[in-house]
């Protein structure tokens, strides 16, 4: 037994991946796509030339001629792929992909220097030494390399990763446990960190935990100002640097570098139980989610800002409620990063709050950053897209287009997105001390063991999302009495629950778990419905660029308007939403790859406005009839136009 069975300060616990499998429906898909096309399409990319990441290793192994190419972090990238593929192994157990993965470990191997150093940007570059500048990511990447080398170790069984990731963190512990100055301020993209806790993990050795906790000690500890190792990277709050996590009141900087630091505070605190971390994380995770995300579940709102100290902000957090539509920013890896954060809380604390912000992510701002047929990428996900957008102030580059590309420069979007599609399905389910928490609905078949060592296996199904009901069936299971929690979304009023076929007595109540305790049988069932009503959906009155706008959602999914179903040449900033109306929800199954639409009128205005500001009369309404698609699935039928706020108006008359 690993020290993941041993976390003391924790409600739930994971399950292993490969337990859960998706067997119909919505996830069941979406893990198709991945085995059948998202991991091999992004394998051709990144072993190839075009993404150059093996390449990169075989030039560092002396097996092939040639320079660095990609991005500082692009070793990272790699590793997060070579991760994917470990999940779909754990699901499929097809040979080929372990062979496959055990050729690219033996080439990292051979890169690997005889003391434990990897990092084929700085060793393909004579002129530059190891750990001279923390833009080069060094951090970064050995995060991803010590998570992919403990996934491969847990599924597989083999070391011949592991053994590569203990030699590298022996080094990083040499260099980094000593308190120094020159690397007291270093690892800003802290990967490293949920890095060596799962190292702990797997090897019980205490110094990975402890290197862990050090480097979150550090931040806000020494005085922010440039020096050399700063160069090329801006300082301060951009980094988290400029207050120490325990004391933080708001979440700040690079979106992404802060979700990592959280998610790995949070995993140093499963170990530590110490009050003063997680209560700084509570607040982190609630100045996150109550006050800078969007209602897609996507944060970063800003690709070039400022924090509220007023140091200066890329791809990040910036003041609370100032939430634009057109510009925002919505990395594809912070959006995925709030998820890994609240599963993180949800296993600490066992709330479900948590988990709804898992669901929100993942039927939203996660997928929409990659195409239906996933070989297409989003790096940026803004609500709001229209034609000429250099006009209003959006910076139209290799990461923010109207069109997904094939291939993007700066590749950690993709394979972070792969990697968390191939094990969403651990995340529907986890083990607590008396039994067993049900997260998230999919049709699925799960096969377990619980923590006193008895096995489970249940069997859900569902169309969820794009219906409500849900039945849980109990196949096998022990004889003696255990637990059974069932999330009710938040988003979910009036749900109702029975426990073979009669009304159960415990309380239903949205956004809480609902808790079981009997001695179960093989055909007990719980059925859940969820009432999956077309909600409107208004900002917080803080929230400027939405005041007198709605978003449509239903259910989990939030829907977005595409210039494809507006009637021809009409603009998305034309449209106004009728708020007084039924919505109608259909489901499609030769759109979009089967989806749920939203069905409804709205009022075109009419006539151009050329003046920044104009007189108005009474407006000119033209009526029409249109189908709303899931934002997650926008930008598949070409270019268009999108938005998912739209201004509304009651009760319109035609004038």
């Amino acid at each position: 037994m690993n020290k993941t069975d041993k976390i003391e300060h924790t409600a739930f616990y994971d399950i292993p991946v490969g337990d859960c499998t998706w067997t119909t429906g919505f996830w069941a898909e979406k893990f198709k796509t991945c085995v059948d096309t998202m991991l091999p399409y992004m394998g051709e990319l990144l072993c190839g030339d075009i993404g150059h990441a093996l390449n990169n290793f075989k030039i560092a192994a002396g097996l092939k001629e040639g320079e660095h190419k990609g991005m500082f972090w692009h070793d990272g990238d790699f590793y997060k792929w070579m991760e994917a593929a470990v999940y779909v192994y754990a699901h499929t157990r097809d040979q080929a992909i372990l062979d496959r993965l055990d050729e690219h470990i033996s080439i990292i191997a051979q890169a690997q220097l005889p003391d434990g150093y990897l990092q084929t940007q700085i060793q393909l570059r004579p002129d530059v030494d190891r750990y001279e500048n923390r833009k080069y990511h060094e951090m970064y990447n050995t995060g991803h390399l010590l998570i992919t080398a403990c996934a491969h170790h847990r599924i597989t069984g083999q070391d011949n990763f592991l053994q590569i990731a203990i030699k590298h963190a022996d080094l990083l512990y040499t260099i980094f446990f000593p308190e120094t100055k020159r690397y007291g301020r270093f690892g800003f993209n802290q990967t490293q960190i949920m890095g060596l806790v799962e190292l702990y993990r797997v090897t019980e050795d205490e110094k990975y935990l402890q290197l862990a906790e050090r480097f979150i000690n550090r931040r806000g500890r020494y005085a922010v100002e440039h020096d050399s190792s700063t160069e090329g990277y801006p300082i301060g709050d951009m980094v988290q640097e400029r207050i120490a996590l325990r004391d933080a009141e708001e979440a700040a900087g690079h979106a992404v570098l802060a979700l990592y630091y959280y998610a790995g505070a949070a995993d140093v605190y499963a170990h530590t139980g110490e009050q003063a971390l997680i209560d700084a994380l509570e607040r982190l995770w609630e100045s996150v989610t109550q006050r800078k995300m969007y209602v897609t579940g996507a944060v970063g709102q800003t690709h070039y800002g400022a924090s509220s100290n007023r140091d200066k902000i890329e791809e990040g957090f910036i003041d609370d409620y100032m939430m634009p539509n057109m510009t925002a920013y919505n990395e594809t890896c912070a959006n995925l990063c709030n998820a890994f954060f609240s599963q993180r809380m949800m296993n600490i604390k066992g709330e479900s709050k948590y988990a709804d912000i898992i669901e929100l992510v993942m039927y939203n701002s996660g997928l929409s950053g990659i195409s239906l047929e996933g070989k297409d990428y989003f790096y940026a996900n803004p609500l709001r897209m229209i034609q000429g957008a250099r006009e209003y102030g959006v910076h139209e580059n290799d990461t923010e287009t109207p069109d997904r590309e094939p291939y993007l420069e700066c590749f950690c979007c993709p394979p972070n997105l792969v990697r968390t599609v191939a094990r969403v399905s651990q995340w529907a389910y986890c083990l607590t001390p008396e039994g067993l928490a049900v997260n998230m609905y999919g049709a699925n078949v799960l096969e377990t063991t619980l923590r006193n060592g008895s096995t489970i296996k249940l069997r859900q199904e569902t169309d969820y999302p794009w219906q409500g009901d849900v039945a849980i069936i109990v196949e096998d299971c022990q004889t003696t009495p255990f637990e059974m929690l069932i999330r009710i979304p938040d988003w979910a009023t009036d749900a109702k629950l029975q426990l073979n076929g009669e009304a159960v007595s415990e309380p239903v109540i949205a956004g809480r778990y609902v808790r079981f305790e009997r001695i179960w049988s093989a055909g007990d069932t719980i059925s859940i419905s969820l009432p999956m009503e077309t909600q409107l959906i208004e900002g917080h009155p803080r929230i400027e660029e939405v005041r007198n706008q709605v978003a449509v959602k239903r259910g989990p999914i939030v829907y977005c308007i595409e210039t494809p179903d507006l009637p021809t040449d009409a603009r998305v900033l034309d449209v106004y939403l009728v708020g007084d109306q039924a919505l109608e929800a259909k489901y499609q199954s030769d759109l979009l790859g089967g989806v749920m639409t939203i069905s409804g009128q709205i009022a075109l205005r009419s006539g151009d406005q050329e003046q920044m500001y104009s007189r108005v009369s009474r407006p000119q309404w033209d009526m029409h009839e249109v189908q709303m698609v899931p934002y997650y699935a926008w930008s598949n039928r070409g270019t268009a136009e999108m938005t998912v706020f739209l201004p509304v108006i009651w009760s319109a008359v035609p004038a």
